[in-house]
């Protein structure tokens, strides 16, 4: 017998819902969870979630700093068993990163066992490893247990975890915070704790300061692996100001003197989240690719402390400029991030300045201050109470006793034989007999005085704001003390130096072998280099109906400047030319060439030289060659040009007269004085023209006369005096070239 298909149940009601709405609806409630419970640290202790947990879950293990450590495995399973219910692996990495002393700048979790390296080597499994609080984390706990801050049911609703810590340790700046919310993101270097004391004791004194006025204590990031911050005054006060920024970290290094005056050059501190091991591995790589011509041989021997040795190429070499060109290609220096996004008051997310994100701090622990102290007042009240239900039992004891052995009741009775609250008959008759003993009385007359005046200052300091700061300043001043700069932990370990300005184009050339290359380009505008300089060319192959344009020769070091019909100058680098046996590359891949534009000249750049730039429709004029010289692949527009006319000849001012040729055919000379110098413009007219346009221009000294090349590369000149009939004055129509003149209408001089 076959099965019998049961028909579904048709669900009681379909609510249609619009795709885009409920799309938006359920990724607005994913980021809102990203950004407020997992990216972004609270303002006021620093911290995020997990790590909240995680201290919190410690200190209901009892982990103080000095009591018996406790595995990982029970911390990591306490709180994702009663706080966390996310992965174990993500609770113990975040534990891992708070006992990390290259990773905190002041550990919270004080680790034994392997908790990983600087090499980026991972710590060993949480079942290995112990834990317990440091001294900083106790700081932020500190009042947690006297109704300092705000407690929500946790995830079960089965017990109670804070949304915030007391925080009385400025931990959001001191071990800064990295994170990746949705649609935004954070990154707080580590400071100096101290420092931010200072700056928050300035800030209590004067509430309106500013971030730059801070900036007299906080000088900067104070890294835990240290290095050397190579920002300006100025870049620094921005990003403080601002609350965004980037802070350029540089490694520690040193030179050490070998024998017959050898040297190395030593590397003791690295910047900031760079994995020793990875660093290493990419200066070798580098070393094989023979990107680093200064630098010899490296080498690890770090023990505890960071140790890499950098040998030289020869003892020649300047250490200085050897490890310029180490900072500017590794990791040796790095860029870190400031980008102080912060959740205000634990809810908005909000990018703020230091002077914000210190004033945040100290509010809240005004507020704590506020809330221990209601606290305390409460617990003296009720023992004041307590304390006078008491007295009045020893003031009448005998009556007291009487009541409580005959009464079936005796608690309504004491009440109304003495006039007591609730609490203080309970009091009584929760008391010991061995209480009863004749000095009992006077303790409890003393501990009643003290408790009083204990009071009458907790009502004065909640009535007066001034005394509740005052408070505040005793309590940060502590925490200035414990972590000053004469000790070990709150020492500065990054300084501040400006970047050495080193010569650029030394840089450059430290950074390539200097070598004899022929840069070769074909007639179709394909590029590539030769070793050497090679004179005969006649072997080179070209791809399928292309053939040699022109060859030059130059250096590896050189750099090369192309002149384009749409009157740009383009930089290129041979360095980053290919070489090798094929056809090289179109010269389009290196610069942004529009594909309407050609390339009129390319030569070696050597600065100093004049050129005479000039347009087909005759225009022209002198530029400076350090004028022509740009930065980007987009090239420096010097000779003014609107299609359908373009760029046509340039050529080096070598002397007073220029002679210009038309495709008409015609020549004309004249001084060139005539002709001015620009750095960018149209130009004035060389040459008139009824029809066609410029073909080359020449410039050369009347004394020496006019050369010129025929097509088979035959030279001939010509003496002023020959040349009489051609002289005139710029502008002119000119008239037909002398015999012998190139049928190309072109003189054959080429930039050297």
């Amino acid at each position: 017998m076959g099965k019998r298909i049961v028909p579904p149940e048709e669900p009681a009601e379909i609510h249609e819902v619009r795709l885009q709405e409920a799309l938006e609806e359920r990724y607005l409630a994913y980021a809102l969870s990203t950004i407020m419970h997992r990216a972004l640290p609270d303002a006021r202790d620093g911290l995020k979630p997990v790590h909240r947990r995680i201290l919190y879950g410690m200190r209901l293990l009892r982990l103080d700093p000095g009591t018996a450590f406790k595995k990982s495995a029970k911390i990591v399973g306490d709180v994702m068993g009663s706080f966390h219910p996310h992965g174990d692996q993500a609770i113990y990495d975040a534990m891992v990163r708070l006992a990390q002393d290259f990773s905190s700048r002041y550990p919270l979790v004080d680790g034994q066992g392997n908790f990983g390296n600087i090499d980026g080597d991972n710590p060993a499994a949480y079942r290995y490893t112990e834990a317990r609080m440091t001294d900083v984390a106790r700081l932020l706990l500190d009042g947690i247990d006297e109704d300092g801050v705000e407690f929500r049911a946790n995830y079960d609703g089965q017990s109670k975890e804070p949304i915030v810590l007391p925080g009385g340790f400025p931990n959001l700046l001191a071990n800064g915070a990295q994170g990746i919310a949705v649609g935004m993101a954070t990154s707080i270097p580590p400071h100096n704790a101290a420092e931010l004391c200072d700056a928050a004791l300035h800030l209590i004194e004067k509430p309106d300061a500013k971030s730059k006025a801070l900036l007299k204590w906080v000088k900067g990031p104070d890294f835990p692996t240290g290095g050397i911050c190579v920002d300006s005054k100025q870049a620094i006060a921005e990003a403080y100001t601002t609350g965004r920024g980037s802070f350029r970290v540089r490694a520690r290094w040193q030179q050490e003197e070998g024998a017959r005056g050898t040297w190395v050059v030593v590397v003791t501190e690295i910047p900031f989240l760079v994995q020793k091991s990875r660093l290493i591995e990419k200066i070798a790589e580098l070393l094989d690719q023979k990107k680093l011509p200064l630098v010899g041989d490296i080498r690890d021997e770090s023990a505890e402390d960071v140790r890499i040795v950098i040998e030289p190429k020869s003892k020649n070499v300047d250490p200085a400029l050897m490890m310029e060109s180490l900072f500017r290609l590794t990791e040796l220096e790095n860029k870190i991030p400031l980008n102080l996004n912060v959740l205000i008051k634990g809810r908005i997310p909000k990018v703020v300045g230091l002077a914000e994100a210190l004033r945040e701090w100290l509010d809240h622990l005004r507020d704590v201050l506020i809330r221990r102290s209601s606290y305390r007042k409460a617990q003296i009240e009720h023992r004041l109470e307590v304390l006078g239900g008491h007295l009045v039992a020893y003031l009448n004891l005998d009556k007291v006793i009487k009541i409580i052995r005959t009464e079936d009741e005796p608690k309504p009775a004491l009440i109304k034989a003495f006039k007591l609250t609730e609490i203080q008959a309970e009091a009584i008759l929760n008391m010991r007999l061995r209480n009863l003993r004749r000095l009992e009385e006077m303790e409890i007359r003393n501990e009643d005085r003290d408790l009083r005046k204990e009071l009458k200052g907790i009502e004065s300091l909640l009535a007066s704001e001034a005394e509740q700061w005052k408070k505040v300043g005793e309590q940060v001043g502590k925490v200035r003390d414990m972590f000053g700069p004469k000790t070990p932990l709150g020492k500065r370990r990054t300084t501040f130096a400006d970047a050495p300005e080193h010569d650029l184009a030394a840089m450059e050339e430290a950074l390539v072998e200097r070598e004899p290359v022929t840069v070769v380009v074909s007639d179709k505008g394909w590029i590539r280099t030769m070793k050497g300089h090679v004179e005969d060319l006649s072997g080179l192959a070209f791809k399928q109906d292309d053939k040699l344009g022109f060859a030059f020769f130059a250096e590896t070091t050189s750099k090369l400047l192309l002149f384009a019909t749409n009157g740009k100058f383009y930089s290129l680098d041979v360095a980053k030319l290919p070489g090798g046996r094929g056809h090289g590359e179109p010269i389009r891949l290196f610069i942004d060439l529009e594909q309407e534009a050609a390339p009129v000249a390319l030569f070696v750049h050597k600065g100093g030289r004049k050129f005479l730039v000039a347009s087909h429709e005759g225009q022209g004029f002198v530029v400076n060659e350090d004028d022509c010289v740009g930065t980007t692949k987009k090239g420096k527009q010097v000779l003014n040009v609107d299609m359908p006319n373009e760029a046509r000849a340039i050529t080096e001012v070598l002397g007073d007269t220029v002679a210009v040729i038309g495709e008409n055919r015609k020549m004309l000379i004249f001084p060139l004085e005539q002709v001015p110098e620009m750095a960018r413009g149209r130009g004035v007219r060389l040459q008139k023209y009824k029809d066609g346009g410029l073909s080359d221009v020449a410039v050369f000294d009347a004394k020496a006369g006019l050369t010129w090349k025929d097509s088979a590369g035959r030279e001939f000149s010509a003496s002023m005096k020959e040349l009489a009939e051609w002289q005139g004055t710029r502008a002119d129509a000119g008239r037909l070239p002398p015999k012998g003149f190139p049928k190309s209408n072109k003189f054959g001089k080429v930039i050297g």
